[in-house]
């Protein structure tokens, strides 16, 4: 089976709602399916890298290309759901990054699942209620594999109006209080569009408002 390919892109190809690179590794050219969101970064230059999952079918055999081994893995907890098929998986991941698709089907967010195409609400609910415990442990698992990153890195809070510096101490001191990563990127984004948002720098502002939302009545 194919897991990873490192190669020359060939060009971009697309038939009917799907869409890929064809990637050249040692004199083979491989034509690998990716979501569309994925294809401005991996286009950026002549090499690219991508994770790979390889679907065998008496037909034939597709090759789904991920930009990072976490995303890869994601789509296989996907569609390890019944109901859910490779193209299902990747629209999931085409509608929303990952961190935001793990949240909605802990939370249980049918409104958000079903913008995906092809996603309706019996898979939606589906989704929810068999991956939500198996998703909560996975997440806690890849964030602890990878704590030498930093909140910083992370795409859906480099927005947020909070200067780096004091953005990395918050998550690690609300970490180390017991709150989930989950949890604490849900607060700040709360904090960031509350009334009266701390100024950027204010750690300790940031840090108060956040355990206020944390420790709300209706949390």
């Amino acid at each position: 089976m194919i897991g990873w390919l490192q190669g020359d892109r060939i060009e971009h190809w697309s038939q009917g709602g799907r869409q890929g690179l064809v990637i050249a590794c040692a004199g083979v050219g491989y034509e690998v399916q990716l979501a569309s969101r994925y294809l401005q970064p991996l286009s950026a230059g002549t090499t690219c890298t991508v994770w790979i999952h390889q679907v065998q079918r008496d037909d034939g055999s597709s090759l789904f290309g991920f930009p990072d081994r976490r995303e890869r893995d994601l789509f296989r907890v996907l569609i390890s759901v019944n109901g859910v098929g490779p193209q299902v998986g990747l629209a999931l991941l085409e509608s929303c990054s990952a961190a935001e698709l793990i949240e909605a089907i802990i939370d249980g967010d049918l409104r958000r699942l079903t913008q995906a195409q092809g996603v309706g609400k019996r898979t939606a609910e589906r989704l929810a209620v068999e991956l939500r415990d198996r998703l909560s442990a996975w997440s806690a698992q890849r964030e602890s594999d990878r704590s030498d990153l930093s909140l910083v890195d992370r795409s859906d809070l480099k927005s947020l109006p909070i200067e780096p510096d004091p953005l990395q101490d918050l998550q690690l001191t609300l970490s180390t209080l017991g709150y989930e990563d989950l949890e604490i990127r849900r607060a700040m984004r709360a904090v960031a569009t509350g009334e009266e948002v701390p100024p950027s720098d204010d750690g300790d502002g940031w840090l108060r408002d956040c355990l206020r939302w944390l420790n709300r009545p209706s949390a």
